[in-house]
Formats: C-alpha cells, structure tokens, sequence
C-alpha cells in the first residue's frame, strides 16, 4: 500500500518554521507535533532564510509600479 505525497500549505510551511526559529521546542518535538520529518522542517527553515530579503524586495518593486502608474495618469 502506497502513500500519498501530503501538500502543505505555504501559510503551515511558514507557522512551522516560525516556531522552529523561536527555537521554543527542538526540532524532534516540533516534527512530532506536525507529523513531519526533522529533515522537511530543515529545509523548510533554510529555504525561508534564503528567501526572506526578497519581501523587501517585492514591497519597494510594488510600490515603484504603483508610482510608476500615477505619474502615467498625471
């Protein structure tokens, strides 16, 4: 009998890691908690890490569209 591949939502991904940096629970305690592997909740943190410049980045983009599109109206 064969498992199916569990999808997770972006905003579970993001609660999990969140907790997993509180640093509040080890990760075996967290990955028990969640019914997942150590290793996913690592991955998960290294790719949130990787990526967390990139919502400032995306913000100051938007607004310079945002800027962009008024001065075109004016």
């Amino acid at each position: 009998m064969s498992k199916k591949r569990r999808k997770f939502s972006s905003g579970f991904k993001a609660k999990v890691v969140l907790e997993a940096l509180k640093e509040r629970q080890t990760l075996q305690e967290l990955a028990s908690k969640y019914e997942l592997h150590s290793s996913q909740i690592v991955n998960w943190k290294k790719e949130f890490l990787e990526n967390a410049s990139g919502v400032f980045e995306v913000k100051s983009s938007k607004q310079k569209k945002e800027d962009d599109t008024e001065q075109s109206y004016n």
